[in-house]
């Protein structure tokens, strides 16, 4: 199941070694390594004529391998299970048109028919994307699945632009086709209300409001910032973006009813408990994976069944590891990429909210848990594009294409939001808030010209 990297992730890969015996194996399904060979460059090590020209790529690249990727051997081995089988999907494909063409009738029914053909036209797209599209720096579990969620981005920017170009009326009653229930406007919950975390007026139960907090996106909070901890691998950009939001909240909560959240809610459960929490564990998760060893066998070189489980496992973690130094303070590029990052996060959040509000979609629906699975996957391929666009500009000369997308996506999103409930983005912000919001910029902008204008200057003369 292993298989030799080209990508700038996995450039460590020992050209021409020989295959690995019995006694160099060890029962996690990993290559032993020897002291020479952790050390050993792959531009050092003798190339068999047959493997010169991966070898050669291979040398130019981990010439070039930024001290902050990990080092990986692999043994090589090429299974059925890495191969494209683009001629099978091919065959697979053709076999169910020829059958839906001459051996089964078509309903005489417009509105299915209509469904199953979009439904149709959208699963041909992804067998041609899934087996042709480009790699991305992810290949594990394996490169078919990226590829996939590639092709669902693309789908899911086609979706967004069809309902930006319709009438409100139109785009709200078009989900109807997706699920009848929706198209009906639904109140937005309120979470502010009595904020005493101890009621004494209700003698049944005075924690009730503690406990009314307690629903399913407790869990939720925990999970999504420790998945987004493993997509911007730093602690800092974490925390910020975690209370910026919560500042959000507040000075939106006069447009949003569900940005309305107890004192209590906002700094404990949410900053502290959930998504403390969440980063928490997610450093640790980082820790582990930058200290692990990437030593990648084929399965079936593996004596042991022990080492043949641990092997489909490890499966499913990263091939290789690049550990993100963002350094926004080091250059002026790199500074506007993070503060670019970080509004776009925090837009995307908005747009979570903005849009369940806008094209009436109930919180607990299940294309609002689609819309955050989807992000999941994509969002870290998306991040790792970013840092290596950001990071080296000179390998990476173009923004990465799952970034693109992602970008694209957001800002969609915004304008089916601005175009849907104008009128409510554009409510007056309290003063008080405009203020707050002002003073920060200023300070933003301040420290940006001193930091990169000024003191570099005078650090210059």
């Amino acid at each position: 199941m292993a298989k030799p990297e080209s990508k700038r992730g996995a450039m460590a890969f020992v050209a021409g070694r020989p295959a690995a015996t019995p006694e160099d194996q060890v029962n996690n399904g990993s290559l032993d390594p020897s002291p020479s060979s952790g050390s050993h460059d792959a531009s050092h090590t003798p190339v068999p004529a047959s493997k010169s020209k991966s070898g050669k790529q291979t040398s130019k690249e981990n010439l070039s391998r930024r001290t902050t990727e990990s080092e990986v051997f692999d043994d090589g081995t090429n299974t059925f299970f890495w191969r494209a089988h683009t001629v099978t999907v091919l065959f697979i494909l053709t076999c169910a048109l020829v059958y839906v063409t001459l051996l089964e009738e078509t309903p005489q029914d417009t509105a299915y028919n209509t469904k199953r053909g979009i439904i149709a036209s959208i699963l041909v797209f992804l067998c041609f994307g899934v087996t042709q599209a480009k790699d991305g720096p992810f290949t594990r579990p394996h490169p078919a699945y990226w590829r996939f969620w590639l092709c669902v981005t693309v789908v899911y920017e086609l979706f967004l632009i069809f309902i930006l170009f319709q009438t409100v009326h139109d785009g709200r009653q078009f989900m109807k086709y997706i699920d009848p229930k929706l198209g009906v406007p639904l109140p937005e919950r309120d979470y502010g209300g009595n904020c005493h975390v101890y009621d004494p007026d209700n003698t049944t139960d005075p924690f009730h409001n503690l406990w009314d907090k307690m629903d399913g996106f407790v869990p939720a909070h925990f999970l999504g910032w420790y998945i987004k901890t493993l997509m911007i691998r730093d602690w800092w950009m974490c925390m910020i973006i975690s209370v910026m939001f919560e500042f959000l909240e507040y000075s939106l909560e006069h447009q949003l009813p569900n940005f309305s959240e107890c004192w209590w809610d906002h700094w404990i459960m949410d900053v502290l408990v959930c998504n403390g929490l969440g980063i928490y564990c997610g450093m640790k998760t980082l820790g582990w994976l930058s200290m692990k060893p990437y030593q990648w066998q084929g399965l079936w070189n593996i004596p042991t069944y022990k080492g043949k489980i641990k092997r489909i496992a490890f499966q499913f973690t990263p091939y290789s590891w690049v550990k993100f130094e963002w350094k926004p303070a080091s250059n002026l590029r790199r500074w506007l990429a993070v503060l670019g990052i970080i509004f776009m996060f925090l837009l995307a959040e908005l747009n979570t909210f903005y849009l369940k509000f806008v094209l009436w979609m109930p919180p607990e629906h299940y294309l609002v848990l689609l819309r955050l699975v989807f992000f999941v996957n994509v969002g870290g391929v998306a991040m790792r594009e970013i840092y290596d666009f950001m990071d080296d500009p000179k390998f990476h000369k173009k923004l990465g294409q799952q970034a693109w997308l992602v970008a694209a996506i957001t800002v969609t999103e915004f304008l089916i939001v601005v175009k849907y409930d104008l009128h409510t983005i554009t409510l007056p912000i309290p003063f008080i808030v405009t203020q707050c919001w002002i003073l920060g910029i200023v300070i933003i902008f301040t420290w940006t010209l001193w930091r990169f204008f000024i003191r570099g200057n005078v650090h210059v003369q």
